[in-house]
């Protein structure tokens, strides 16, 4: 039997509180039902003259734009005719203008179950805003695609907090979106009416493949399963001077630069168990974004055993032996990034300045997972207190 995401849920059996209200809804491509027919067309249809306003998050309503720090516009949905307000435009906090035609608000977004995704922290705003204005919220779940029961990686230290990580969880966190709303809400005291949708027939094992649904990339450069399997690690590359695969038909599953020297990597990675992944050597010629139109040695990722796969220690790995290998060709890239305009981007990204300095020292890496293991193991106590699924 597959799963139900929480709009098709949703669609069969509407709460009675919403009739008679304004919806709005926050979705983009990736809010599908099963059969590929749209939220708006599906909410629009089962609700006639309800849905009164739409919202999009980065890469916009299409999903069109390929880079962070590429704002989308406003516009007028031109099948209901009604305005489609841009979450990463002018502004990526609802203000009340745009609010104002709506009493509820539904969200129906794909996460990708990484700390790293901007479209958790335009909900967190989304909550935000909604208690400020006075509105409802109502989250639709989906699954979290690389499962529900790893968890991964340092929590967030607060002093790195930005739009790429507002609050001190891990990078793996292993919640839903609906659970994740959950606990932004009560244990980091937003304090908005909020209500979930939940899933029907998912459970905390399952990864994407395993659900019976479609994938719709949720943003240009993660197309696959695969690419969202590999991007709680992968995703660092993008405070470096390496590739991370953007510009290619495999973007975070290839990582490379045209310094690179595959085999001195492979030698120094093979001291280390690393478990569930081959890293195969390739050369690829991105044709946008770093290095473009340059041939770039690197690897693939290739998942063997997603639940032995640690893809966050895994890509430390790398790194470390990528630092220690070409520490004179390798960078780490100058702001800006998602709007900050100061802070080094893999700061942001990992969390932790300091964590990122014992990186580049070489310290050993197991020492450093050992001294966020305190930290994590807090974060999947409080966590449990807001799961919907065993």
């Amino acid at each position: 039997m597959r799963v139900r995401s929480g709009l098709e849920n949703f669609i069969e059996s509407p709460p009675f509180w919403v009739r008679g209200h304004r919806l709005g809804l926050l979705c983009n491509p990736a809010s599908v039902n099963a059969k590929l027919r749209h939220a708006r067309e599906l909410i629009a249809r089962k609700l006639p003259g309800r849905l009164t306003a739409l919202y999009s998050p980065q890469h916009g309503f299409h999903a069109e734009k390929q880079d962070n720090m590429v704002a989308s516009d406003d516009m007028t949905d031109p099948t209901l005719n009604i305005p489609v307000f841009s979450l990463y435009g002018q502004t990526r906090i609802p203000t009340k203008r745009m609010f104002d035609p709506i009493d509820i608000l539904i969200i129906d977004l794909q996460d990708v179950g990484t700390r790293v995704y901007t479209f958790i922290y335009t909900m967190a705003y989304c909550l935000e805003s909604a208690r400020k204005y006075g509105k409802k919220v109502l989250v639709l779940d989906r699954p979290n695609p690389i499962n529900g029961t790893v968890i991964e990686g340092n929590c967030l230290s607060p002093e790195y907090a930005s739009f790429v990580g507002r609050y001190p969880i891990p990078m793996r966190h292993g919640l839903t979106i609906g659970e994740l709303a959950r606990l932004f809400n009560t244990h980091f005291r937003i304090n908005c009416e909020l209500e979930v949708v939940a899933l029907t027939g998912w459970n905390r094992q399952m990864y994407f493949s395993d659900t019976g649904l479609p994938w719709i990339p949720p943003s240009p450069n993660l197309p696959t399963p695969s690419s969202a399997m590999v991007y709680p690690g992968q995703v660092i590359w993008e405070g470096t001077n390496i590739s991370e695969g953007r510009g290619t038909t495999q973007p975070f599953e290839l990582c490379g630069a045209p310094f690179i020297e595959t085999d001195l990597i492979l030698i120094a990675l093979r001291q280390y168990t690393i478990p569930g992944v081959f890293f195969r050597p390739i050369v690829f010629e991105p044709t946008a974004n770093k290095w473009k139109s340059q041939q770039c040695c690197g690897f693939q990722l290739h998942v063997t055993d997603p639940f032995a796969y640690q893809p966050y220690i895994t890509s430390l790995r790398l790194l470390q032996a990528v630092i220690s290998h070409h520490r004179e060709s390798f960078q780490w890239k100058s702001p800006p990034y998602e709007y900050e305009y100061h802070r080094f981007p893999i700061d942001l990204i990992i969390g932790d300045k300091q964590i990122r300095r014992r990186i580049e020292n070489l310290d050993s890496l197991d020492e450093i997972v050992r001294s966020w293991q305190p930290s994590l193991n807090e974060f999947k106590r409080i966590s449990r207190e807001f799961y919907l699924y065993s």
